[in-house]
């Protein structure tokens, strides 16, 4: 896809100033808004939405592998993940098993629905309907004001129920974020493979059935992720699995390490976080580019802001990543050259250690594109929101400048920050405890 294609996309899909309709802001979870929270936020209301996480955190340590402070990659729904549209918040609850409106101004309840199953994932806003899925293995949709059921599938092939996760639920549970292109809403049912899991395609405002594929390798959990030709899917512990959308046949898989984060940048797709807090980032056909450490990355403007456990970065992403191509060419010719060597080519060896000196020269660039680093212990969530990094970390949320890295302000929450949302006026934070905050303008005097 080309950059003015993907800048064509991002316009079409991201949020406006009044609506963020699904996790990200869009449906390639960008985390990236032109509006800016409040310079001075104040808490308007919270709200208890519930959170009841299908996985634990992992094991202290891979003793096999010897590796130490492991990170978690299957942490899709240890928070609420709000929605907003026209001044409705919309959140799910895996805890009550419900959908609930709340008026954004005076955090009141406006409608709930009741589902069969934890809602796990956000919901998915197009027009005036409210698609979720729900461990219960169907797909809602609702209308945005009343909360009405308007049409609901299953993807899965029966309805049958199991014990899992502590609770009752499908065989089937849709465990993937719903995502929406043009009028086709994709999802998935199934998350162990020799029961075959499902990914299918719906038309949004009837239900009908586009496709459906049936795969037994695919044990699906996280948020979709969409361009307008391809689908990914996030693979629980494995490596998102690449579909084309208009059939859901299977083009590849991507490299690097596992987990259910999923970010599509334009030209590129990042993923994460690896059992040792690893993101990796390839092109979208799934080929390596660049490792990066950390938990979680937006993009914007020719930069990569980075969060790690410790601290909050900007790289010149765009000399990077021309950097990292060529690296990954001259590595592909020096490994072209070994045999020739081996053979006692003298030609082949003098190429070769120019390859090398090349290469120690394009780790000191590489090096050299770290625009600023600043401390930030706000590993959670990240979001850029008209020119403000937005970072989530145990107890607080924290504003940074994104041309230098200066904190702006801190916040307490409730709990670990954990989701971000922002429209006109307003921030929303919520946290592993079910909490969800809304911040508003204080007064500045």
């Amino acid at each position: 896809m080309s950059l003015t294609c993907a800048v064509i996309l991002a316009c079409l899909l991201g949020p406006d100033s009044s609506t963020w309709p699904t996790y990200g802001g869009d449906a390639s979870r960008s985390h990236v808004s032109d509006v800016p929270p409040p310079a001075n936020p104040v808490e308007a209301w919270r709200r208890d939405a519930g959170s009841n996480p299908a996985w634990p955190g992992p094991a202290k340590r891979d003793a096999y592998n010897k590796v130490e402070d492991l990170k978690s990659r299957l942490r899709f729904d240890d928070a609420p993940q709000p929605t907003i549209v026209d001044g409705l918040v919309i959140v799910g609850s895996s805890r009550d098993d419900t959908v609930e409106a709340i008026d954004l101004h005076t955090g009141d309840v406006q409608w709930t629905f009741w589902t069969e199953g934890p809602v796990r994932f956000s919901p998915y806003i197009h027009g005036d309907l409210v698609l979720v899925g729900s461990d219960d293995g169907h797909l809602y949709a609702l209308d945005r004001t009343t909360g009405d059921e308007v049409w609901r599938v299953r993807p899965g092939p029966v309805d049958r129920r199991v014990a899992g996760n502590g609770r009752v639920v499908s065989a089937w549970p849709v465990r993937t974020g719903p995502v929406v292109v043009d009028s086709t809403v994709h999802v998935t049912a199934g998350i162990f493979p020799l029961e075959g899991v499902w990914v299918a395609a719906y038309d949004v405002h009837t239900g009908e059935q586009q496709w459906k594929v049936r795969h037994t390798d695919l044990p699906a959990q996280g948020y979709l992720v969409s361009s307008p030709q391809r689908l990914y899917v996030p693979a629980s512990r494995d490596t998102p699995v690449v579909l084309d959308r208009t059939d859901g046949s299977r083009i590849g898989k991507l490299g690097g390490q596992g987990g259910t984060w999923v970010l599509l940048t334009g030209d590129g797709v990042v993923h994460g976080p690896g059992k040792t807090g690893r993101l990796d980032e390839g092109d979208q056909a799934g080929d390596e580019l660049a490792t990066f450490q950390g938990m979680r990355m937006v993009v914007a403007d020719g930069r990569s802001y980075l969060l790690d456990a410790q601290s909050l970065s900007a790289l010149d992403r765009d000399r990077y990543r021309a950097l990292a191509v060529e690296r990954r060419s001259l590595h592909v010719q020096r490994t072209a050259l070994d045999a020739a060597i081996k053979a006692g080519s003298q030609d082949a060896a003098a190429k070769a250690a120019q390859i090398g000196e090349r290469l120690e020269l394009i780790a000191a660039e590489m090096r050299d594109c770290l625009l600023w680093r600043v401390e930030a212990s706000h590993p959670h969530a990240l979001m850029l929101a008209g020119g403000v990094l937005v970072a989530g970390g145990d107890g607080e949320v924290a504003a940074f400048s994104m041309e230098n890295g200066e904190r702006l302000w801190t916040r307490p929450v409730d709990g670990a920050a954990k989701g971000l949302a922002v429209v006109d006026g307003a921030l929303l934070v919520s946290t592993d405890t079910g909490q969800v905050h809304c911040f508003r303008e204080g007064d500045s005097s």
